[in-house]
C-alpha cells in the first residue's frame, strides 16, 4: 500500500494512505489531536500516582511521546502495533521540533529504535512494553487505568470497532479504568455500551464535533 508523509494543519507529520484515503492522524493537526484526545481527556482525568497504559495502534509513537513529556508521573507503557511503522518513515516525523523537545531527541529515538515484546525503562518514571500483535489478540485481565484507542477509522477498518474488540478492551481495564478515542459514530458507541462501558460524549479535537471517553463500572 502506498504511503506519503504529509504535514498537517498544526504542522506536524503524519503518514497517509492514499489508497484508503486515511492517515495516521487527523489532517487538522497530529500534535493537536493527539493532546485533545488522548492527553486532555485520558492521562489528565487519571487521579493516580502510577498508571498504567495500553495504547491501541502505537504508530509513530506520538502519543507514547507526549505522555512522556507531559506526564511526571509514574508510568508504565504498553504500545500494540500489527504493522510497526519503519524507522526511515520515522526519522521523517517533525515532532521532536514541532513539540519544542530537541532535549528530549533521545527519547523520541530510544522509544522506536528499542525492541519489541521487551520491557523498557526509558526513565526513573517511565517504562515501555512495545508489541506486535493484532487487537484481536490482546488477552490482559484488570491491568491498565487507561486506554488510548487508536485505531484507524470505523469507516476504513470496521473489525477493529466491534464489541468483540471492546469486549477485550473493557477485560483489560481496572475497576473504574478509563478508554478514549476520537471516534463517536452511533455504531462505536452501541458496541463500546454492549461491552459494558459507560460512555460520555465530549467536543472533539479541531475538525471533529465529538470524542468518547467510556468507563468501566
Amino acid at each position: 500500500m502506498k504511503r506519503e508523509i504529509i504535514i498537517t494543519s498544526d504542522g506536524s507529520t503524519t503518514i497517509h494512505l492514499p489508497d484508503w484515503d486515511e492517515q495516521y492522524h487527523s489532517k487538522h493537526g497530529a500534535i493537536q489531536e493527539a493532546y485533545h484526545v488522548y492527553i486532555n481527556n485520558g492521562l489528565k482525568v487519571i487521579d493516580k500516582e502510577e498508571i498504567s497504559i495500553l495504547e491501541i495502534g502505537f504508530g509513530t509513537g506520538l502519543n507514547c511521546f507526549i505522555t512522556y513529556i507531559e506526564s511526571d508521573k509514574i508510568i508504565d507503557y504498553v504500545g500494540i502495533e500489527a504493522y510497526p511503522v519503519p524507522i526511515k518513515e520515522v526519522a521523517e516525523m517533525n515532532y521532536v521540533s514541532e513539540l519544542k523537545a530537541e532535549d528530549k531527541k533521545e527519547v523520541f529515538e530510544e522509544i522506536h529504535n528499542c525492541s519489541w515484546e521487551e520491557k523498557h525503562v526509558i526513565s526513573d518514571k517511565f517504562s515501555l512494553t512495545k508489541q506486535e500483535k493484532f487487537f484481536s489478540e490482546i488477552d490482559d485481565v484488570n491491568k491498565y487505568d487507561l486506554i488510548y484507542f487508536d485505531a484507524f477509522g470505523p469507516e476504513k477498518q470496521s473489525d477493529l470497532w466491534t464489541k468483540e474488540i471492546f469486549d477485550k478492551m473493557y477485560a483489560a481495564l481496572k475497576l473504574n479504568g478509563v478508554l478514549v478515542t476520537y471516534a463517536s459514530k452511533g455504531n462505536v458507541k452501541r458496541a463500546m455500551r454492549s461491552a459494558g462501558f459507560s460512555l460520555k460524549r465530549l467536543a472533539g479535537p479541531i475538525g471533529k464535533w465529538h470524542m468518547l471517553r467510556a468507563t468501566k463500572i
